[in-house]
């Protein structure tokens, strides 16, 4: 055998330094874009701040979602989802904003930056640990997007599998790779964090606890199966089960009563004052609903133009160096255009598909799902969960996160589905309305849902109402 050469011809991906930006630009929230930006324009002198109208710093929000609520109600179907530019005039989209002035002569940026100096959120919390932590740097970007996929409560709600696709395109990882780095995050501070439904949680806080803690062992195995039929079988059930005495068994129960069911509420919890800044305005005018991008949600910077003339006359070494930065600034600004027209797409579509929950509220919320969004706008699954991260709406019903209108679904008897969130909702109206002195028990829950049309188990019920941090029926009983 001697060695030859042979032409081949062969397709792959090439992330080019331009598509990795616009990959990590879309993925960032409002406050981290503006981070950046800032950090892009102290080392490229080729960037600028573009220059202010007056018209450019009044409140584009103050009318426009308030216009259009009271209006005639048309069928989704009925209705035109437009896409608007907000003009000079007042108009809900400029497009390129910049930091506008407070009036006490602090930037809306400066005053951003000092909240979230003054504000360290669970999220914040987690970054910070995984920095300090030894991580190689695929285990360290395979924690950032597990990181962002758990929720103010702690939980990691979504699949493994789903992250793995948040990964895609720079890394390929299987769960198993994924689960790994999820144990290594679910030893962080809050005990209990990164935990996929309650009896990990639990569990996790208990293993973080001394073996010499009596009634340790037992609540363990408590959590690794009993947990969810802990108030049907009582006491006298978990030692018929786990073959203990009942001494045991009643300090196990009290000591998981003395865990955290909710270990991220103690960074998640938003205090007064706290705000988040919209990316995107919903409202509605003469009947139709309108989307644009919010004043702000894209830092208005530009090309300075004296230092790109200066390039002509410049030496080589001058002008090789500011043909590069001009080269960065022209990706900085293309990978901007990018995730405002991407997102206002994925918002634009959350429109279309869930008109009926920003009509009536969560009850009206239809079963959604990333790739269903993802294959109606000819996008990749990842590039439409890097565009909802950490991204806000407001609309004529407050400001709600975006990752709030994707919801799994339950078929319906009626031949329709049902969303998680609308049976949630429809749960906590039936506790609300409940007679306190004998409250509704998660099977008869389960068949007032029935009768409405929607068969759920009661173990699903048990789920949802846990999900809501509704205690169970004889925690509920009310007397007098």
């Amino acid at each position: 055998m001697k060695p030859r050469l042979s032409p081949a011809l062969h397709q792959h991906l090439i992330l080019t330094p331009q598509l990795r930006l616009a990959i990590r630009l879309l993925q960032l929230s409002t406050a981290e874009l503006e981070l950046e930006v800032a950090e892009a324009m102290d080392s490229n002198p080729l960037l600028d701040w573009a220059e202010e109208n007056v018209a450019d710093s009044a409140d584009p929000h103050e009318t426009r979602d308030a216009d259009g609520v009271d209006v005639q109600q048309e069928t989704p179907h009925e209705q035109e989802f437009v896409e608007e530019r907000w003009d000079r005039e007042g108009e809900p989209w400029q497009e390129r904003v910049g930091p506008s002035s407070d009036g006490g002569g602090n930037s809306s940026f400066e005053v951003a930056c000092e909240h979230a100096a003054s504000e360290e959120t669970l999220h914040d919390h987690l970054f910070w640990q995984l920095h300090l932590s030894h991580f190689s740097q695929r285990d360290l970007a395979i924690g950032v997007a597990l990181i962002d996929a758990i929720d103010d409560d702690g939980y990691l709600r979504d699949d493994l599998d789903a992250v793995a696709e948040c990964l895609k395109p720079e890394i390929v990882a299987s769960a198993d790779e994924i689960l790994v780095v999820l144990h290594r995050i679910q030893q962080f501070d809050p005990v209990g964090v990164g935990a996929r439904e309650l009896g990990e949680c639990l569990r996790l806080q208990l293993h973080a606890l001394e073996p010499c803690i009596r009634g340790r062992a037992v609540a363990i195995s408590i959590t690794e199966g009993l947990l969810p039929r802990l108030p049907k079988i009582g006491i006298q059930g978990v030692c018929t089960e786990l073959d203990c005495l009942r001494e045991d068994a009643e300090i196990a129960v009290e000591l998981l009563r003395s865990l955290d069911p909710r270990p991220g509420s103690q960074h998640g919890d938003m205090p007064a004052g706290t705000y988040v800044t919209p990316d995107c305005v919903i409202w509605r005018q003469q009947g139709l609903w309108r989307v644009a991008l919010a004043a702000g949600a894209t830092p208005r910077i530009a090309i300075h133009r004296g230092y790109e003339q200066m390039i002509q006359g410049a030496n080589s070494s001058d002008a090789d160096y500011l043909r590069g930065r001009l080269q960065e600034a022209r990706w900085l600004l293309k990978g901007l255009e990018s995730r405002a027209d991407t997102l206002l797409r994925v918002v634009r579509c959350l429109v279309r598909e869930q008109a009926g929950f920003l009509e009536f509220g969560a009850q009206a919320l239809q079963p959604l799902t990333l790739r269903s969004i993802a294959g109606e706008l000819g996008l990749h699954e990842s590039t439409v969960s890097r565009a909802i991260a950490r991204k806000y709406v407001r609309t004529p019903r407050g400001t709600i996160a975006l990752r709030d209108f994707f919801a799994s679904g339950i078929e319906t008897e009626g031949g329709g589905s049902a969303s998680s969130t609308a049976i949630q909702d429809m749960i906590r109206k039936l506790v609300e309305a409940e007679n306190p002195r004998k409250p509704l028990s998660d099977a008869r829950l389960a068949e007032r849902l029935k009768a409405d049309g929607v068969p759920v188990a009661r173990r699903t019920v048990a789920k949802y109402r846990e999900a809501l941090h509704i205690p169970p029926s004889h925690e509920r009983v009310r007397i007098g």
